[in-house]
Protein backbone atom coordinates (compact mmCIF):
# COMPACT_ATOMS: atom_id res chain seq x y z
CA UNK A 1 0.00 0.00 0.00
CA UNK A 2 1.34 3.34 -0.77
CA UNK A 3 1.68 6.22 1.45
CA UNK A 4 0.73 9.46 0.45
CA UNK A 5 2.21 13.12 2.02
CA UNK A 6 1.12 16.56 2.37
CA UNK A 7 2.30 18.63 -0.59
CA UNK A 8 6.07 19.51 -0.86
CA UNK A 9 6.79 21.87 -4.00
CA UNK A 10 5.49 21.85 -7.54
CA UNK A 11 9.33 22.43 -9.44
CA UNK A 12 9.38 19.08 -11.35
CA UNK A 13 8.84 15.62 -10.80
CA UNK A 14 11.35 13.22 -10.14
CA UNK A 15 12.13 9.28 -8.21
CA UNK A 16 14.82 7.50 -6.71
CA UNK A 17 14.95 4.13 -4.51
CA UNK A 18 15.91 3.65 -1.27
CA UNK A 19 17.17 -0.14 0.12
CA UNK A 20 16.45 0.07 3.65
CA UNK A 21 19.02 -2.52 5.67
CA UNK A 22 17.82 -4.70 8.90
CA UNK A 23 20.78 -6.95 9.44
CA UNK A 24 21.22 -9.48 6.61
CA UNK A 25 17.93 -8.61 5.19
CA UNK A 26 16.85 -5.82 3.31
CA UNK A 27 13.98 -3.95 1.80
CA UNK A 28 13.19 -1.65 -0.89
CA UNK A 29 11.06 1.76 -1.63
CA UNK A 30 10.30 3.64 -4.49
CA UNK A 31 10.17 7.14 -3.39
CA UNK A 32 8.27 9.67 -5.75
CA UNK A 33 6.94 12.93 -6.25
CA UNK A 34 4.29 14.00 -8.78
CA UNK A 35 2.08 17.12 -8.40
CA UNK A 36 3.16 18.51 -5.14
CA UNK A 37 2.68 15.53 -3.53
CA UNK A 38 4.86 12.61 -2.26
CA UNK A 39 4.46 8.92 -2.55
CA UNK A 40 6.36 6.15 -1.08
CA UNK A 41 5.81 2.96 -2.62
CA UNK A 42 6.88 -0.58 -1.00
CA UNK A 43 8.74 -3.05 -3.89
CA UNK A 44 7.53 -6.45 -3.33
CA UNK A 45 10.03 -8.81 -1.57
CA UNK A 46 11.48 -12.20 -2.58
CA UNK A 47 12.51 -15.09 0.09
CA UNK A 48 15.91 -14.75 0.27
CA UNK A 49 17.67 -16.33 -2.04
CA UNK A 50 19.41 -18.69 0.47
CA UNK A 51 23.17 -18.33 -0.93
CA UNK A 52 26.31 -17.65 1.35
CA UNK A 53 28.24 -14.73 0.19
CA UNK A 54 29.70 -14.38 -2.08
CA UNK A 55 27.23 -15.56 -4.11
CA UNK A 56 24.22 -13.58 -2.78
CA UNK A 57 22.73 -11.72 -5.47
CA UNK A 58 23.76 -7.84 -5.59
CA UNK A 59 21.07 -5.47 -5.69
CA UNK A 60 21.84 -3.23 -8.98
CA UNK A 61 18.78 -0.36 -8.63
CA UNK A 62 15.26 0.35 -10.08
CA UNK A 63 14.85 -0.03 -13.74
CA UNK A 64 13.20 2.58 -15.81
CA UNK A 65 9.99 0.62 -15.38
CA UNK A 66 10.64 0.24 -11.77
CA UNK A 67 11.54 -3.65 -11.91
CA UNK A 68 14.34 -4.49 -9.94
CA UNK A 69 17.26 -4.57 -11.56
CA UNK A 70 19.15 -7.74 -9.66
CA UNK A 71 22.71 -9.40 -10.70
CA UNK A 72 23.82 -13.29 -10.55
CA UNK A 73 27.34 -13.09 -8.43
CA UNK A 74 27.93 -15.94 -10.35
CA UNK A 75 27.05 -15.61 -14.06
CA UNK A 76 26.74 -11.51 -13.94
CA UNK A 77 23.61 -11.80 -15.50
CA UNK A 78 21.53 -8.75 -14.55
CA UNK A 79 17.75 -9.48 -15.09
CA UNK A 80 14.55 -7.82 -14.57
CA UNK A 81 12.53 -8.79 -11.24
CA UNK A 82 9.23 -8.03 -9.68
CA UNK A 83 10.77 -8.52 -6.01
CA UNK A 84 13.61 -8.36 -4.62
CA UNK A 85 14.96 -11.04 -2.40
CA UNK A 86 15.38 -10.38 0.91
CA UNK A 87 19.34 -11.10 0.91
CA UNK A 88 20.30 -8.77 -1.91
CA UNK A 89 23.61 -7.29 -1.18
CA UNK A 90 23.33 -3.37 -2.74
CA UNK A 91 26.50 -2.91 -4.42
CA UNK A 92 27.79 0.58 -4.50
CA UNK A 93 28.65 2.43 -7.57
CA UNK A 94 31.00 5.03 -9.61
CA UNK A 95 29.59 6.46 -12.30
CA UNK A 96 31.92 7.31 -15.17
CA UNK A 97 29.53 10.35 -17.41
CA UNK A 98 32.39 10.08 -20.37
CA UNK A 99 31.16 6.22 -20.66
CA UNK A 100 28.37 6.13 -19.77
CA UNK A 101 29.48 3.06 -17.10
CA UNK A 102 29.43 2.24 -13.71
CA UNK A 103 31.99 0.94 -11.72
CA UNK A 104 30.51 -1.39 -8.76
CA UNK A 105 32.91 -1.75 -6.21
CA UNK A 106 32.88 -4.88 -4.07
CA UNK A 107 35.18 -5.06 -0.84
CA UNK A 108 35.55 -8.71 -0.96
CA UNK A 109 35.36 -11.08 2.80
CA UNK A 110 35.51 -8.33 6.33
CA UNK A 111 38.54 -9.56 7.30
CA UNK A 112 40.71 -10.99 3.84
CA UNK A 113 39.26 -8.58 1.84
CA UNK A 114 39.39 -11.57 -0.73
CA UNK A 115 36.49 -12.72 -3.07
CA UNK A 116 37.43 -16.42 -3.47
CA UNK A 117 34.75 -16.44 -5.92
CA UNK A 118 35.92 -14.01 -8.36
CA UNK A 119 39.65 -13.40 -7.94
CA UNK A 120 40.66 -16.52 -6.17
CA UNK A 121 43.12 -15.74 -3.01
CA UNK A 122 44.50 -11.72 -4.87
CA UNK A 123 42.08 -9.67 -4.28
CA UNK A 124 38.36 -8.71 -4.92
CA UNK A 125 37.19 -7.10 -8.04
CA UNK A 126 35.01 -3.65 -9.29
CA UNK A 127 32.10 -4.95 -11.89
CA UNK A 128 32.11 -2.34 -14.60
CA UNK A 129 28.14 -1.98 -16.00
CA UNK A 130 26.47 -0.29 -18.85
CA UNK A 131 22.96 0.46 -20.06
CA UNK A 132 21.72 1.54 -16.37
CA UNK A 133 19.09 4.10 -16.31
CA UNK A 134 18.04 4.19 -20.47
CA UNK A 135 16.68 1.72 -22.82
CA UNK A 136 19.42 -0.26 -23.04
CA UNK A 137 19.82 -4.17 -21.89
CA UNK A 138 21.92 -4.09 -18.71
CA UNK A 139 24.88 -5.39 -19.08
CA UNK A 140 28.20 -6.13 -16.87
CA UNK A 141 31.30 -5.19 -19.12
CA UNK A 142 34.01 -7.21 -17.10
CA UNK A 143 34.88 -8.32 -13.74
CA UNK A 144 38.11 -6.71 -12.88
CA UNK A 145 40.38 -8.24 -10.17
CA UNK A 146 42.45 -5.86 -8.18
CA UNK A 147 43.93 -5.84 -4.35
CA UNK A 148 42.53 -6.54 -1.12
CA UNK A 149 39.55 -4.67 0.86
CA UNK A 150 37.29 -1.70 -0.31
CA UNK A 151 37.61 0.35 -3.33
CA UNK A 152 37.70 3.83 -3.87
CA UNK A 153 37.60 4.66 -7.57
CA UNK A 154 37.95 7.44 -9.96
CA UNK A 155 37.96 8.36 -13.38
CA UNK A 156 41.14 10.87 -15.08
CA UNK A 157 40.42 12.87 -18.62
CA UNK A 158 42.00 15.41 -20.28
CA UNK A 159 40.99 18.88 -19.94
CA UNK A 160 41.82 22.49 -21.22
CA UNK A 161 44.09 22.72 -18.03
CA UNK A 162 45.97 19.26 -18.18
CA UNK A 163 45.45 18.28 -22.29
CA UNK A 164 47.71 15.26 -21.89
CA UNK A 165 46.17 13.30 -19.11
CA UNK A 166 44.73 9.81 -20.56
CA UNK A 167 41.44 8.37 -20.05
CA UNK A 168 42.17 5.76 -16.63
CA UNK A 169 39.98 4.58 -13.73
CA UNK A 170 42.16 4.94 -10.73
CA UNK A 171 40.92 2.52 -8.10
CA UNK A 172 42.37 2.17 -4.40
CA UNK A 173 42.74 -1.11 -2.83
CA UNK A 174 42.38 -0.37 1.07
CA UNK A 175 43.84 -3.70 2.78
CA UNK A 176 46.93 -3.88 0.26
CA UNK A 177 48.13 -0.01 0.43
CA UNK A 178 47.93 0.51 -3.46
CA UNK A 179 46.18 2.25 -5.77
CA UNK A 180 45.33 -0.06 -9.38
CA UNK A 181 45.58 1.94 -13.06
CA UNK A 182 43.16 0.58 -15.28
CA UNK A 183 42.34 1.26 -19.21
CA UNK A 184 39.36 3.25 -19.28
CA UNK A 185 39.39 4.95 -23.20
CA UNK A 186 36.94 2.30 -25.05
CA UNK A 187 38.86 3.44 -28.66
CA UNK A 188 42.49 1.61 -26.72
CA UNK A 189 41.35 -1.90 -26.89
CA UNK A 190 44.40 -2.90 -26.29
CA UNK A 191 43.84 -1.21 -22.82
CA UNK A 192 40.42 -0.65 -21.96
CA UNK A 193 39.34 -2.40 -18.86
CA UNK A 194 42.33 -3.81 -18.27
CA UNK A 195 45.12 -3.18 -15.24
CA UNK A 196 47.89 -1.49 -16.58
CA UNK A 197 49.97 -0.19 -13.46
CA UNK A 198 49.81 -0.46 -9.84
CA UNK A 199 51.01 2.23 -7.87
CA UNK A 200 52.46 1.13 -4.12
CA UNK A 201 52.11 3.70 -1.49
CA UNK A 202 54.18 2.10 0.60
CA UNK A 203 55.96 5.28 3.03
CA UNK A 204 59.49 4.30 4.77
CA UNK A 205 59.02 7.20 6.79
CA UNK A 206 55.93 4.90 7.95
CA UNK A 207 57.11 1.60 7.56
CA UNK A 208 60.27 1.62 10.05
CA UNK A 209 62.31 2.09 6.84
CA UNK A 210 61.21 -0.49 5.03
CA UNK A 211 60.17 0.47 1.01
CA UNK A 212 57.85 -0.76 -1.55
CA UNK A 213 56.05 -3.18 0.73
CA UNK A 214 52.68 -4.46 0.10
CA UNK A 215 50.42 -4.86 2.17
CA UNK A 216 51.75 -1.88 4.01
CA UNK A 217 49.97 1.20 6.60
CA UNK A 218 48.64 2.99 3.41
CA UNK A 219 45.38 2.41 4.32
CA UNK A 220 43.90 4.48 1.16
CA UNK A 221 40.43 5.33 1.40
CA UNK A 222 39.13 8.87 -0.45
CA UNK A 223 40.55 9.90 -4.02
CA UNK A 224 39.67 12.79 -6.38
CA UNK A 225 40.71 14.24 -10.31
CA UNK A 226 41.18 17.73 -10.39
CA UNK A 227 40.64 18.76 -14.50
CA UNK A 228 42.80 22.37 -12.86
CA UNK A 229 45.93 20.22 -12.10
CA UNK A 230 45.53 17.46 -13.97
CA UNK A 231 46.58 15.32 -10.49
CA UNK A 232 44.98 12.90 -8.81
CA UNK A 233 44.70 12.77 -4.87
CA UNK A 234 44.81 9.66 -2.96
CA UNK A 235 44.01 10.20 1.01
CA UNK A 236 46.37 7.94 2.73
CA UNK A 237 44.20 7.33 6.13
CA UNK A 238 46.94 5.42 7.68
CA UNK A 239 49.69 7.89 7.35
CA UNK A 240 47.60 10.62 7.36
CA UNK A 241 48.92 12.53 4.27
CA UNK A 242 47.76 12.93 0.53
CA UNK A 243 49.88 11.30 -2.06
CA UNK A 244 49.99 13.96 -5.23
CA UNK A 245 49.87 11.85 -8.32
CA UNK A 246 51.20 12.23 -11.66
CA UNK A 247 47.95 10.53 -14.05
CA UNK A 248 50.50 10.83 -17.11
CA UNK A 249 53.42 9.25 -15.66
CA UNK A 250 51.32 7.22 -12.97
CA UNK A 251 54.38 8.17 -10.10
CA UNK A 252 53.42 9.98 -6.54
CA UNK A 253 55.02 13.60 -6.95
CA UNK A 254 54.43 14.56 -3.40
CA UNK A 255 52.86 13.92 0.12
CA UNK A 256 50.68 16.72 1.80
CA UNK A 257 50.23 15.81 5.90
CA UNK A 258 46.31 15.90 6.56
CA UNK A 259 46.07 14.60 10.21
CA UNK A 260 42.85 13.59 11.17
CA UNK A 261 41.02 12.73 7.65
CA UNK A 262 39.83 9.74 6.29
CA UNK A 263 38.41 10.91 3.10
CA UNK A 264 39.00 13.45 0.39
CA UNK A 265 36.07 15.72 -1.74
CA UNK A 266 37.08 18.10 -4.61
CA UNK A 267 35.06 21.57 -4.85
CA UNK A 268 33.22 21.74 -8.24
CA UNK A 269 35.68 24.45 -9.08
CA UNK A 270 38.37 21.52 -9.06
CA UNK A 271 40.45 23.72 -6.81
CA UNK A 272 39.87 22.90 -3.01
CA UNK A 273 40.45 18.87 -1.70
CA UNK A 274 38.15 18.68 1.94
CA UNK A 275 39.27 16.25 3.95
CA UNK A 276 36.88 14.31 6.96
CA UNK A 277 37.58 12.87 9.69
CA UNK A 278 37.41 11.98 13.61
CA UNK A 279 39.61 12.53 16.75
CA UNK A 280 38.89 9.50 18.95
CA UNK A 281 41.93 9.50 20.82
CA UNK A 282 42.59 12.87 22.27
CA UNK A 283 39.49 13.00 24.40
CA UNK A 284 38.05 9.90 26.26
CA UNK A 285 34.84 11.10 26.87
CA UNK A 286 34.17 12.94 23.72
CA UNK A 287 34.94 12.67 19.74
CA UNK A 288 35.93 15.74 17.60
CA UNK A 289 35.40 16.09 14.19
CA UNK A 290 37.54 17.93 11.84
CA UNK A 291 37.37 19.35 8.58
CA UNK A 292 40.90 20.11 6.58
CA UNK A 293 40.84 22.67 3.51
CA UNK A 294 43.98 21.35 0.72
CA UNK A 295 44.36 24.05 -2.16
CA UNK A 296 45.21 21.37 -4.97
CA UNK A 297 47.14 24.43 -6.79
CA UNK A 298 50.03 24.65 -4.62
CA UNK A 299 49.24 21.66 -2.56
CA UNK A 300 49.33 23.73 1.03
CA UNK A 301 46.85 22.61 3.63
CA UNK A 302 45.10 25.98 4.54
CA UNK A 303 43.00 25.13 7.20
CA UNK A 304 41.16 23.15 9.71
CA UNK A 305 37.51 23.54 11.31
CA UNK A 306 36.98 20.73 14.33
CA UNK A 307 33.65 19.42 15.07
CA UNK A 308 33.17 18.97 19.13
CA UNK A 309 30.59 15.73 19.55
CA UNK A 310 30.23 15.27 15.46
CA UNK A 311 31.12 12.15 13.81
CA UNK A 312 30.95 14.05 10.01
CA UNK A 313 29.49 11.07 8.10
CA UNK A 314 28.72 12.18 4.59
CA UNK A 315 29.31 15.13 3.07
CA UNK A 316 28.53 16.77 -0.24
CA UNK A 317 28.44 20.00 -2.07
CA UNK A 318 25.69 21.86 -3.41
CA UNK A 319 25.52 21.88 -7.23
CA UNK A 320 27.22 25.81 -7.07
CA UNK A 321 29.28 24.95 -4.59
CA UNK A 322 28.33 27.55 -2.85
CA UNK A 323 26.96 24.93 0.12
CA UNK A 324 28.83 21.98 2.06
CA UNK A 325 26.83 19.62 3.65
CA UNK A 326 27.91 17.45 6.23
CA UNK A 327 25.81 14.65 7.85
CA UNK A 328 26.06 13.49 11.79
CA UNK A 329 26.25 9.79 12.63
CA UNK A 330 27.39 7.08 15.42
CA UNK A 331 30.69 6.11 15.88
CA UNK A 332 33.02 5.22 19.49
CA UNK A 333 31.11 3.68 22.49
CA UNK A 334 30.53 5.10 26.23
CA UNK A 335 31.22 8.65 26.84
CA UNK A 336 31.99 9.13 23.19
CA UNK A 337 29.21 7.66 21.72
CA UNK A 338 27.06 9.10 24.68
CA UNK A 339 28.28 12.95 23.98
CA UNK A 340 28.04 12.56 19.89
CA UNK A 341 25.38 14.39 18.20
CA UNK A 342 23.25 12.30 15.90
CA UNK A 343 20.29 14.12 14.27
CA UNK A 344 21.58 16.90 12.64
CA UNK A 345 23.23 18.15 9.50
CA UNK A 346 25.54 20.83 9.60
CA UNK A 347 25.85 23.15 6.45
CA UNK A 348 28.80 25.00 5.84
CA UNK A 349 29.20 28.33 3.78
CA UNK A 350 31.91 27.29 1.08
CA UNK A 351 31.62 30.47 -1.69
CA UNK A 352 34.66 31.83 -0.65
CA UNK A 353 37.10 28.81 -0.22
CA UNK A 354 39.47 28.20 1.22
CA UNK A 355 37.49 29.55 4.03
CA UNK A 356 34.67 27.46 5.30
CA UNK A 357 32.10 28.71 8.00
CA UNK A 358 29.33 26.96 9.72
CA UNK A 359 26.07 29.10 9.27
CA UNK A 360 23.52 26.28 10.20
CA UNK A 361 22.78 22.88 12.15
CA UNK A 362 19.57 22.04 10.74
CA UNK A 363 17.65 19.05 13.48
CA UNK A 364 16.70 16.33 11.83
CA UNK A 365 16.05 12.66 12.90
CA UNK A 366 18.42 10.16 14.30
CA UNK A 367 21.19 7.94 12.96
CA UNK A 368 22.31 5.66 15.45
CA UNK A 369 24.55 4.23 13.13
CA UNK A 370 27.58 4.67 10.97
CA UNK A 371 26.52 6.37 8.20
CA UNK A 372 24.12 8.56 6.78
CA UNK A 373 24.05 9.43 3.01
CA UNK A 374 22.61 12.44 1.46
CA UNK A 375 21.21 12.96 -1.96
CA UNK A 376 20.16 16.29 -4.03
CA UNK A 377 17.53 17.21 -6.69
CA UNK A 378 18.74 20.38 -8.78
CA UNK A 379 16.05 22.65 -10.15
CA UNK A 380 18.40 25.39 -11.05
CA UNK A 381 16.54 29.01 -10.46
CA UNK A 382 13.77 26.83 -9.20
CA UNK A 383 15.41 25.20 -6.44
CA UNK A 384 17.31 22.49 -4.61
CA UNK A 385 16.21 19.90 -2.57
CA UNK A 386 18.25 17.94 -0.16
CA UNK A 387 17.49 14.41 1.21
CA UNK A 388 18.57 13.01 4.40
CA UNK A 389 17.87 9.81 5.82
CA UNK A 390 16.94 9.05 9.32
CA UNK A 391 17.78 5.16 9.88
CA UNK A 392 16.60 5.13 13.52
CA UNK A 393 13.49 6.50 12.99
CA UNK A 394 12.81 5.06 9.82
CA UNK A 395 12.23 8.11 7.93
CA UNK A 396 13.73 10.64 5.38
CA UNK A 397 13.80 14.48 6.24
CA UNK A 398 13.56 16.60 2.61
CA UNK A 399 15.30 20.12 3.40
CA UNK A 400 14.68 23.43 0.93
CA UNK A 401 17.98 24.10 -0.15
CA UNK A 402 17.31 27.76 -0.27
CA UNK A 403 16.60 28.48 3.57
CA UNK A 404 17.71 24.92 4.67
CA UNK A 405 14.82 24.16 6.23
CA UNK A 406 13.06 20.92 7.14
CA UNK A 407 10.32 21.31 4.43
CA UNK A 408 8.78 17.32 4.91
CA UNK A 409 9.79 14.32 6.98
CA UNK A 410 8.81 11.10 5.14
CA UNK A 411 8.26 7.57 6.84
CA UNK A 412 9.81 5.17 4.58
CA UNK A 413 10.22 2.20 7.04
CA UNK A 414 10.05 0.78 10.29
CA UNK A 415 12.77 2.23 13.36
CA UNK A 416 16.33 0.94 14.24
CA UNK A 417 17.47 0.41 10.45
CA UNK A 418 21.18 -0.69 10.40
CA UNK A 419 21.69 1.49 6.98
CA UNK A 420 19.89 3.19 3.78
CA UNK A 421 21.56 4.18 0.84
CA UNK A 422 19.85 5.87 -2.19
CA UNK A 423 19.58 4.16 -5.99
CA UNK A 424 18.88 6.39 -8.46
CA UNK A 425 21.03 6.24 -12.13
CA UNK A 426 19.03 9.08 -14.20
CA UNK A 427 17.00 12.48 -13.95
CA UNK A 428 18.57 15.47 -11.77
CA UNK A 429 19.11 13.58 -8.61
CA UNK A 430 22.69 13.15 -7.35
CA UNK A 431 25.18 12.04 -4.12
CA UNK A 432 25.94 9.69 -1.89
Amino acid sequence: MSKVTAPLHTAGDWSFACHLSEGDQGSLVLIQHSRGTIRVTPIESAPASGAEQPRRPLLIGLADDNTVLVMDAVTKQIRRATALPGDAVPIYAYMDAATGTYWMVNDGDKDSGVDILNCGNSGSPVLVVKGLGNSQAPECLKTICLGRGHHVTIFTAPSTQAPRVPRRAFSSNLLDGTISVIGNDPADSAAYLKVIATLNLSDPRHEDGKRDSIPNNAFPHGMAYSPVTGKVYNMNNGYGTVAVIDPVKNGIETTVAMKTSSNLLLSPDGRFLIGKGADRKTDPEHVIGRLSVMDAVNNRLTGTVDLPDVYPSVYRFSGDGGKLYVTTAATGKGKQKDHLKLNSVLVFDTAALPEIKLIKEVAIGRADCGRRPIAFIDYGEQGTWVFLPNPSDGTLSILDGATDTVKETVKIGKPNLTEINFSFWTGLSYGA
